[in-house]
């Protein structure tokens, strides 16, 4: 009985991971979409408007599968969500994409897992190791340590405004992440993040609707399809994966997946917008990849 357990156990947290890395794939190209449709777009409308036309899908795949309402509780917990990684995240990455490159931003969005892990430890009262957390610190510093690096020696100093959204953009989504993920185990993985935008829906919808480009006939056609990609994939899709994976396999231990997107979005900036692939930014993002292999053996606790 305990080695079906066992094996029960670590196939759940295996699909679990497997999940989170599908999730995550996807979410690593938000920064280089986001970075093509800025010229054409107002920041405000990108951050927004992919959240409010992705809440009108949400709200008709609800309808159309019957899913039943929250409870008050619940809906407390999809209020939070929505800040999080609804309207905060996609804001503020969007602003922070008009100083600073897609593959810079990946990288510091290498400090989402610690800040995730840190959200769910404290939300879900998660317990991993002294190991597990030395591993994400270190993961951190090897993060801040290459934002210092690059803007000091592009631009002679040292955080650039888009630094400051970024960190704000991580904050926002680790607790909408942590709060999303516990939810998924009650309410199921698509549904969380459909809820969220519904909730939101009469909130963006009327400055979306303002902001709309006046010229909408002569924005390119791979800016819309890139703007699609952001709400169908980036703030809907991508989260029936993340989400899936946060709940079976653990917050701090799925989150750690996120290690690898910082180089993901590198490789994606290069192919989709032709940014250089810098020789620091590819150390450092193996640097940090590297401890994914560290966090995956170590024990995590869930009381």
């Amino acid at each position: 009985m305990r080695k079906t357990n066992f094996r029960n156990s670590v196939s759940k947290e295996s699909k679990g991971l497997l999940y989170g890395l599908l999730g995550i794939v996807t979410f690593s190209l938000t920064l280089p979409f986001t970075r093509i449709v800025i010229p054409y777009m107002d920041p405000i409308f990108i951050g927004l408007g992919r959240a409010g036309f992705a809440s009108y899908v949400a709200i008709v795949l609800l309808l159309l599968f019957k899913a039943p309402l929250p409870t008050r509780r619940q809906f407390l917990a999809l209020i939070v969500v929505s800040l999080g990684v609804v309207i905060g995240f996609p804001l503020l990455s969007a602003l922070a994409m008009q100083t600073v490159p897609a593959s810079h931003g990946g990288v510091m969005l290498g400090l989402l897992p610690l800040a995730t892990a840190v959200a769910g430890a404290l939300i879900h009262k998660e317990k991993p190791s002294s190991v597990f957390w030395i591993s994400a610190l270190i993961g951190s510093g090897i993060v801040i340590s290459y934002s210092l690096l690059q803007n000091n020696s592009s631009s002679g100093s040292y955080l650039k405004l888009g630094d400051f959204y970024l960190l704000g953009s991580i904050v926002a989504a680790a607790i909408g992440y942590a709060v999303g993920g516990g939810l998924s185990k009650q309410l199921g993985a698509w549904q969380v993040i459909c809820w969220a935008l519904a909730i939101s829906a009469p909130f963006v919808s009327i400055p979306v609707f303002l902001l709309l480009p006046e010229s909408t006939g002569s924005i390119p056609s791979i800016v819309w399809l890139s703007f699609a990609y952001l709400v169908l994939v980036s703030q809907l899709g991508g989260f029936f994966l993340w989400n899936k994976g946060l709940a079976l396999g653990g917050i701090a231990r799925v989150s750690q997946i996120q290690l690898v997107q910082p180089f993901l979005t590198i490789l994606f900036s290069a192919l989709l917008i032709g940014e250089e692939i810098e020789t620091l930014s590819v150390i450092f993002a193996i640097a940090i990849v590297s401890t994914v292999l560290i966090n995956r053996r170590t024990s995590v606790k869930i009381s």
